[in-house]
């Protein structure tokens, strides 16, 4: 393990070369021209060669002494000695900037702030800011380094340092990294916290205004061997891949309650850990893209690709989300695993007065496997009793007593291809011995935990529970013969033909998005409608995406791609022996 980063998960390698066919591929790349991507310290120090002032910034978390102290070195072997400007020496003092943020932070709440409505400049003292904005005198190389380092100068030659926001978390489990700002590191939980509700959101704003004028664009997940490319090749690959496809890297974590299901099936990851209880397919604010040139695998954020031309992703739906990609897909893992905590998801008005948040988290299950006796916990029995299910909730937190769930919640057997609506306010939660599908509403950290099965979190501490807010949320109607009528899709077929058929899983009314599942043999021509299309293989080994403009990529079973809504048609062949099923996710009009 790297003493940088704690995590069994790998680090994203320099090179690679995908698995064999019908294998789920954990490094899925959009490929550019030969020579686009260039790798070390001594390609970035060329790059900058001829250059007088130069501005490097990027997101939070870089290495960045170790950065300077690297490419300082690399500069010097070509005869070029720089003078290094820190932008850290404008930090506004720690407790001034914690007093600012105290707002925004939760302290009241483990888990939970409001989203930031500032701008990375509030972290800063202006006028240290522009002290720093001249060529150092008598200097030939000035280098301003740091997150916010662009705030020092509207020209000079702009590197960005971009690093995914799973590395942030694996070095903040080791204490390798801090807060914008802070002066020691915090707990992982609350660095994430902050991260989330803070640094991130004032990062994105400072890079999203900074997309058009970067020059170069330096991924800085592995210190030692740093990628690189320029930032028109970023541009125009993310013009490309807005008018046909993505696919964004996934990436795992264990979980109380994971399961074995994809340890098994996905040998490419890390063993050493006790299971596996997520997938991230699709939670776009923490996923990264990874372009590939030459076998170099490069990734920036995926956030870049909306602010670069979120209309053309979005379709119809841009004027609503603006440039929050509005639909996420992960799984959920709980095979041999255990049940998931008992829980449900703010309303609207609720997240948007205590949290911030645009939208809220409107869930799907759609079961992908499921094994003998599968369940899904939802809505709630007939004639419930609100006051009783309350008081039996919290005297199971106090004395740490087991909970009769199913005397207040109704278990349904969750069979494989079954899509449960899981609208806001909806108790709910997974049962053990499934692989769920879950289509969502991007919002993702949002639930509220009602009861957790007496179980500790891997580190052995007991993991919080939020009873007073979910009864804040909880829709209490949502019980009896309403539940398998209302909230379990009632498949329809909308569309077939001699060896094909469209079949519509009407989500709830409630639900910005719906669902389809495509079935077919040989072959689907589909057009997006105005609508971003979000798509997955839930049965058969491979299929082939070939889009209007020519491109082609080969799928495999339980991988997610999308369609942005600008690519206008395409066409998904089948590569299995037998006909195959595709679940699709797209906007409502």
């Amino acid at each position: 393990m790297d003493t940088f980063r704690r995590t069994s998960q790998h680090l994203l390698p320099v090179q690679y070369t995908p698995g064999p066919p019908g294998q789920y591929d954990i490094y899925p790349s959009f490929p550019l021209p030969a020579g686009t991507i260039q790798a070390g310290y001594a390609a970035l120090a060329q790059a900058l060669s001829g250059q007088t002032f130069v501005i490097i910034d990027g997101y939070g978390g870089i290495l960045w002494e170790d950065f300077r102290h690297r490419l300082d070195a690399a500069l010097r072997d070509l005869g070029h000695v720089a003078t290094w400007r820190d932008v850290v020496a404008a930090h506004l003092p720690p407790e001034v900037l914690e007093a600012r943020l105290a707002p925004f932070i939760g302290q009241d709440d483990p888990l939970f702030g409001t989203r930031f409505t500032g701008i990375l400049a509030d972290f800063f003292d202006a006028d240290a800011l522009r002290q720093m904005s001249r060529p150092a005198a008598g200097a030939a190389l000035t280098i301003v380094y740091g997150c916010g380092a662009a705030l020092v100068a509207s020209s000079g030659c702009l590197v960005y340092v971009d690093l995914p926001k799973n590395e942030i978390q694996f070095r903040a489990r080791a204490g390798s990294i801090t807060n914008l700002g802070a002066s020691t590191p915090a707990t992982p939980q609350q660095m994430y916290r902050r991260c989330y509700f803070v640094d991130w959101v004032a990062l994105n704003r400072h890079k999203a205004a900074l997309l058009p004028r970067v020059d170069l664009i330096v991924d800085g997940q592995r210190p030692p061997a740093p990628l690189l490319m320029t930032g028109a090749a970023l541009r125009t690959a993310l013009t490309q891949i807005s008018q046909n496809y993505f696919r964004v890297r996934p990436w795992f974590e264990p979980g109380v309650w994971g399961g074995q299901w994809l340890k098994q099936h996905l040998p490419q990851l890390a063993t050493d850990v006790p299971n596996y209880a997520w997938s991230f397919e699709l939670i776009v604010p923490e996923n990264g893209l990874i372009f590939s040139s030459d076998g170099y695998l490069l990734e920036v954020s995926f956030d870049w690709l909306m602010y670069h031309d979120h209309r053309a992703i979005l379709g119809h739906a841009a004027e609503r989300f603006g440039t929050e990609f509005p639909i996420r897909f992960d799984f959920l893992d709980t095979f041999a695993g255990g049940n998931l905590s008992v829980q449900c998801h703010p309303r609207p008005e609720y997240i948007r007065q205590h949290f911030g948040e645009n939208f809220t988290q409107d869930e799907t299950y759609y079961i992908l496997q499921s094994g003998p006796a599968a369940r899904v916990y939802l809505g709630f029995q007939p004639d419930v009793d609100p006051a009783a299910f309350r008081a039996d909730l919290e005297r199971s937190y106090q004395q740490a007593t087991p909970l009769d769930v199913e005397r207040y919640v109704q278990s349904l057997p969750a069979r494989q291809h079954d899509l449960f609506l899981i609208p806001n306010g909806t108790i709910h939660c997974s049962g053990m011995n499934t692989l769920v599908l879950e289509i969502s509403a991007t919002p993702y950290i949002f639930t509220f935990k009602m009861y957790d099965w007496m179980r500790l979190d891997l580190n052995g501490q007991p993991r919080p529970l939020n009873i007073a807010r979910a009864f804040e949320n909880l829709y209490f109607d949502r019980q009896g013969e309403r539940i398998p009528r209302e909230f379990v899709a009632q498949p329809v077929i909308v569309a077939q033909g001699s060896d094909w058929q469209i079949v519509h899983l009407p989500t709830h009314e409630v639900h910005f998005y719906d669902v389809q599942r495509l079935e077919f043999a040989t072959h689907l021509d589909i057009t997006t409608d105005g609508s971003v299309h979000i798509l997955s293989l839930v049965e058969g080994q491979a299929l082939t995406l070939e889009t209007a403009a020519g491109l082609c990529r080969r799928f495999h079973y339980a991988e997610t791609f999308v369609v942005p809504a600008a690519a206008g048609h395409y066409r998904l062949t089948n590569e299995s022996a037998q006909p195959i099923k595709v679940i699709k996710a797209f906007i409502k009009p």
